[in-house]
């Protein structure tokens, strides 16, 4: 369906990875207009779309549509066609209890990992994702957190596909640092997060440290660059400059009962930190 007056934003993020290799498209809508945006290795491109609409899960922007079994591209100097092998959604909505009361910013993860097969041909040079990795999650709301870290990773040595977001909340006229973060690891989901209880033992761009009940979870983080940039929403409209860092190192240590689950390293982590400045 088309939203006529478009309140606030609605976006999806559909990444690929191939090794080195990574290609994300961003469709969205808000009220600054309809939009695709696209971060890679060598940057990030922003174009304007005409129309976007959504019809029995198909998100269609101008020539290029999105949907759980792949998406079609057909941008300036940018076209192509990747299929996903099936979904892999989380058990349960990741905002917990909160999906029940109004949000700044509403997050959902579609699939933590998927099987790809085809390519994207960009100014001439075709990046194949042939037996590569996906990833799709969804956000909406009016504005992003005003302070936030973000991280995925869903290529590394062993299946283990990670996903977590530690941020500033405004709630019923306060505010809390809220922390979500989803783990699959060979076909069995850790879920730690805020309406669970979680505790954020060590916080900083580099290094963060949870705990909730028998979890242990350390991750290390080397950002080599301050990332690129993306137009991100700030009351509706896409006014904001976020930077996202494509090919992190991440390491990724998870005990339970103090026995270690797994210890994993990838270069292939993407990442966003947004620091507090304040109000």
């Amino acid at each position: 369906m088309r939203m006529s007056g478009q309140k606030g934003f609605e976006g999806w993020y559909f990444k690929h990875q191939k090794g080195d290799d990574m290609v994300a498209f961003i469709p969205g809508r808000a009220e600054s207009g309809d939009f695709i945006q696209l971060i890679s290795r060598e940057g990030a491109r922003q174009f304007q779309v005409s129309d976007l609409t959504v019809r029995n899960g198909m998100i269609q922007a101008d020539r290029c549509w999105f949907s759980s079994q792949g998406c079609h591209i057909e941008l300036p100097g940018i076209s192509g066609e990747i299929v996903y092998g099936p979904l892999a959604p989380l058990c349960s909505d990741i905002m917990g209890p909160f999906r029940f009361f109004p949000m700044e910013c509403r997050h959902g993860v579609l699939s933590m990992a998927h099987t790809l097969q085809g390519s994207v041909r960009m100014d001439g040079y075709v990046h194949s994702f042939e037996g590569g990795l996906g990833y799709v999650e969804k956000d909406s709301g009016t504005s992003f957190p005003r302070s936030y870290l973000w991280m995925q990773c869903n290529d590394f040595p062993s299946a283990c596909s990670i996903m977590i977001s530690i941020a500033h909340i405004p709630f019923c006229g306060s505010s809390f640092r809220g922390c979500i973060c989803a783990i699959v690891y060979q076909g069995r989901e850790y879920r730690l997060a805020t309406y669970r209880g979680v505790k954020v033992q060590a916080f900083t761009p580099e290094h963060i440290c949870l705990s909730q009940g028998s979890l242990l979870l350390e991750l290390d983080i080397t950002s080599p660059h301050t990332g690129h940039p993306l137009r991100a929403p700030q009351c509706g409209k896409m006014s904001s400059t976020i930077r996202e860092s494509c090919n992190v190192h991440l390491q990724a240590r998870l005990w339970e009962r103090g026995k270690a689950i797994f210890s994993l390293q990838s270069d292939h982590a993407a990442y966003e930190f947004v620091p507090n400045h304040g109000t």
